[in-house]
C-alpha cells in the first residue's frame, strides 16, 4: 500500500510542476509575445483557470506528501519526503503571500480597466513564479529520491 501511496504522490506532483513550468517557460512567453491588448487578455484568463484549480492541486499534494511521510515514518527516505513536504509549504505559503494577490488583481483586468503598471505586476508574478517553480521542481526531485 505504501508503494502505490509513493508512486500516486510523486505523479501528482510531478504532473504539477510540469504545468508550473509550462506556465513559465511556454504559455507567458506566447502570451508575453501577442500584439495588443491579447496577451493581458490570455493572462487575465489563464488567472481564472489555473487560479480555480492550482490551489487544490498544492494542497493536494502537500496531503499526500503528508500522508507519505506518516505512513512511511520508519522507512528508508523519510527525511527526503519530510523535505519535500516543507519545500510544498514554502511553495504554499509564497503563493497565499506573494503570487495569489497579484494574480487575483489580474484576473480582473481588461484593457479597459487595468492599473497603469499592469506590466510591471505580471513580471514580478512572473519573477515570484520562477523561484516557486524551482522550490517545486526541488521537492518533486527529493521525493522522486526517496523512492530508491
Amino acid at each position: 500500500m505504501l508503494s502505490a501511496l509513493e508512486v500516486i504522490t510523486t505523479v501528482v506532483v510531478g504532473v504539477m510542476v510540469g504545468v508550473e513550468f509550462s506556465v513559465a517557460f511556454v504559455m507567458n512567453p506566447i502570451l508575453n509575445a501577442l500584439p495588443q491588448d491579447s496577451g493581458q487578455l490570455g493572462h487575465a484568463h489563464g488567472g481564472r483557470m489555473l487560479g480555480a484549480v492550482m490551489p487544490v492541486w498544492y494542497i493536494g499534494s502537500l496531503v499526500l506528501v503528508g500522508i507519505w511521510a506518516v505512513a512511511g515514518w520508519h522507512h528508508h527516505g523519510t527525511g527526503l519526503v519530510v523535505t519535500a513536504g516543507a519545500l510544498l509549504v514554502l511553495s504554499v505559503i509564497m503563493s497565499i503571500l506573494l503570487l495569489v494577490p497579484i494574480n487575483n488583481r489580474n484576473k480582473t483586468w481588461t484593457p479597459d480597466n487595468r492599473p497603469a503598471d499592469w506590466q510591471q505586476q505580471l513580471n514580478r508574478w512572473g519573477r515570484l513564479h520562477y523561484v516557486r517553480v524551482a522550490v517545486i521542481i526541488a521537492a518533486f526531485a527529493l521525493l522522486v529520491a526517496a523512492l530508491t
